[in-house]
């Protein structure tokens, strides 16, 4: 009886160290180039490809979790997943809820679009992204602010007279700006953040610890500037 007893002790032991090391990773699937929804139904982009290296590195092993925006930080609270990585801007509001990792984009510019280059920033109608770094600003403003779930729908808005103008990530908004016909960039750049990194409970320090030590090695080494340049470009900001 002893023995089985030790031997249901140590499988107890193996499962839960095997538990131990799964992490879950929440992104939203609709903010490309940092994370999107393949032909084959798959969550992809630069986010994905960085929390793949991240985690064989930091000997974890990780599965991917699709989640809207605007729930994104209450499921995390909530235990449903253990990280997000969903171009997640660090700042001192979302800083009161959840803990991040260091960076692994540095600070970018966001940006205005609109259709013609005398659209009202100051006090027309200005379309963002819902509970993005983008949003606080706008609201801080003299404009009126429309939000939306996700940036599909912030750019409809442009394009059917709801809004003058989208604000959001420039990086996220480019794309749409150069594979359209009728959007521009407008006004200037405006820079709000810490850079972007991937958020966590703040009671789970060990996890935010090998997620840091993973992303210092590829900054030490140069493979994530290579990864930002793959999916952001060759002029894309990166670390020096």
């Amino acid at each position: 009886m002893k023995k089985i007893m030790l031997a249901a002790a140590a499988l107890a032991l193996t499962t839960s160290m095997g538990m131990a090391q799964t992490v879950r990773i929440a992104t939203e699937g609709a903010y490309p180039p940092y994370n999107f929804i393949n032909d084959q139904g798959q969550v992809a982009g630069f986010e994905v490809e960085l929390g793949n290296e991240l985690c064989q590195r930091a000997e974890l092993q990780c599965t991917w979790v699709k989640n809207d925006w605007d729930s994104i930080i209450p499921n995390l609270v909530s235990s449903n997943y253990d990280a997000i990585m969903a171009a997640m801007s660090i700042n001192e509001e979302r800083k009161q809820a959840i803990a991040f990792s260091e960076n692994y984009l540095p600070p970018a510019p966001s940006s205005y679009v609109a259709l013609e280059e005398g659209a009202n920033l100051e006090t027309g109608i200005v379309a963002v992204q819902i509970g993005t770094v983008q949003a606080s600003h706008i609201a801080d403003t003299q404009a009126t602010m429309l939000e939306y779930p996700n940036i599909d729908q912030v750019f409809a808005a442009v394009r059917n007279g709801e809004a003058d103008a989208a604000f959001g990530d420039h990086e996220v908004m480019r794309p749409f700006v150069e594979d359209s016909e009728d959007l521009i960039f407008v006004g200037e750049q405006v820079r709000l953040d810490e850079g972007i990194g991937i958020g966590v409970r703040q009671s789970d320090n060990e996890l935010r610890e090998k997620l840091n030590a993973a992303i210092g090695a590829m900054k030490q080494d140069g493979s994530l500037n290579e990864l930002i340049k793959k999916h952001f470009g060759e002029d894309a900001q990166t670390y020096e």
